[in-house]
C-alpha cells in the first residue's frame, strides 16, 4: 500500500497534521475513532468522502512509523 497517494501533510491545513489527501480528516482523528470502537463500515458511512483505500493508507502509515521507531511508550519509572 502506498499511503502516501493518500496522506499529505500541509502546513496550511490542521497545522500541519498527516491527513486523507483532499480533506480535513487527520490520521490521528480516523485512528481515534477506530481505537475508540468504531467500526470501518461506521467511519466510512459517517464520513463518506473516506474510501476504505485511504482507511487502509491510515493503518500503512501507523505500521510505517511504528516499524522505523518514530513512535514509541517510554518505560514506566517506579515511584
Amino acid at each position: 500500500m502506498d499511503w502516501q497517494t493518500h496522506i499529505v501533510s500541509d502546513p496550511k491545513v490542521l497545522m500541519g497534521k498527516p491527513a486523507i489527501k483532499g480533506t480535513r480528516l487527520s490520521v490521528e482523528f480516523i485512528l481515534e475513532r477506530l481505537a475508540s470502537g468504531w467500526t470501518e463500515q461506521g467511519v466510512l458511512e459517517n464520513y463518506p468522502r473516506l474510501t476504505r483505500k485511504d482507511i487502509q493508507a491510515i493503518h500503512a502509515y501507523a505500521y510505517e512509523c511504528l516499524k522505523d521507531g518514530l513512535l514509541f511508550q517510554p518505560l514506566a519509572q517506579n515511584a
